[in-house]
């Protein structure tokens, strides 16, 4: 079969998103809306998320949702027969750190075997987008980069183990972390969850490069916001601490509270992820997603109490398997090279996030 590149002259022809009708998924439809002639998800609806397993009502109205499962072959036969797409965005994923412990089976069938299966789909089809874009994830870096207190030179700790984490040890001692920049920090995932996003960074590129294909990586921190699902425990801390700080209960900080993350609101992501969809040009390498800055774990948590009148936060010494103690992104590149940059501080996210969960859960039914 011949191959060919498909390009639209007009406008930007259509625009096909795996996970669509998740969190991301449906943040990013107005804008794909606006920009592409057709859009198109496809989205198994998964009960974890979608409890009613329902279209959801964040979705664009103009989005044609195909409720399917990437992990199989049928399911690209039956699209790629109707959508001939110039553009995939490529968000559909097991997400949970700790879950991927639990069920590795399952994070490796979506994320690494749905890959596949997508990429053999377009393949069958005979016709391959001209860019495809992935959401991939700060979990590819593991613990990251550390720097030397003692010779300035950067070195890879790699993975906290039980017994280190049971002396509460939790920083690398005569060092400081630096910030997570595809350009300077090599992947090396201590979870199931992030090898199998460094799995699907690596099919992604080797195939795409043999067929001509651009690819957009883009590596997102911990993303929250409005949207975000208030029932799959595995959805990330910032809805989960709202939700315990409305209920008036002290939310409990692991380790010792200091552990840094960068929390990129789901609007700054969804920018970043448009820009990366419709740019002219593919930036060469993957980009970090982040918010611009680093906040502790104890900062966030006290800026939802506050929010909420609710007790102080409190330390529990507790820790989680796959967690890291660090990370943040050096956005600088992916600024560069989208044209974009994050406009939320994380105060006013937080302030998004409450109200859009006090629109939703009166303080009784918010755990």
């Amino acid at each position: 079969m011949t191959l060919s590149i498909n390009t639209s002259p007009n406008k930007r022809g259509t625009a096909l998103i795996t996970g669509g009708a998740g969190f991301i998924g449906c943040a990013v439809s107005p804008a794909l809306v606006a920009g592409f002639d057709r859009v198109v998800a496809v989205d198994n609806l998964h009960p974890q998320i979608h409890a009613a397993q329902t279209r959801p009502d964040g979705l664009d109205p103009a989005v044609e949702l195909i409720v399917a499962d990437i992990t199989e072959a049928q399911t690209w036969d039956k699209v790629l027969a109707n959508v001939t797409p110039d553009v995939v965005i490529h968000l559909a994923a097991e997400t949970g750190t700790g879950q991927s412990l639990e069920e590795s089976s399952r994070h490796a069938m979506v994320n690494v075997v749905g890959t596949t299966q997508m990429l053999d789909g377009l393949n069958r089809s005979g016709l391959l987008p001209r860019r495809i874009v992935l959401s991939s994830s700060r979990a590819v870096y593991g613990e990251g980069a550390w720097k030397s207190n003692a010779t300035g030179t950067l070195f890879y700790p790699g993975q906290r183990s039980n017994e280190i984490l049971s002396r509460a040890q939790w920083d690398f001692p005569d060092a400081e972390p630096v910030a997570m920049s595809a350009s300077k920090v090599a992947p090396a995932p201590v979870s199931v969850y992030g090898a199998t996003k460094l799995a699907q960074e690596n099919i992604l590129e080797s195939w795409a490069k043999s067929y001509g294909v651009e690819t957009a990586v883009l590596r997102l921190q911990n993303v929250y916001g409005p949207g975000q699902s208030l029932i799959n425990p595995y959805t990330g801390i910032m809805s989960l601490f709202c939700r315990m700080a409305k209920a008036g209960k002290s939310i409990p900080l692991y380790e010792d509270g200091e552990v840094r993350r960068d929390f990129v609101l789901i609007d700054d992501v969804a920018a970043a992820i448009v820009a990366a969809a419709v740019a002219e040009r593919s930036h060469d390498g993957a980009l970090d997603i982040g918010s611009g800055e680093f906040q502790t774990i104890r900062t966030a948590a006290e800026i939802i109490s506050n929010h909420y009148g609710a007790p102080a936060p409190h330390v529990t010494g507790q820790f989680r398997q796959g967690d890291v103690r660090h990370a943040w992104a050096d956005v600088e590149p992916a600024e560069s090279a989208l044209s974009w940059e994050p406009q939320y501080k994380l105060e006013a996210g937080i302030a998004r996030l409450a109200d859009w969960i006090d629109g939703r859960l009166p303080a009784e039914a918010a755990l």
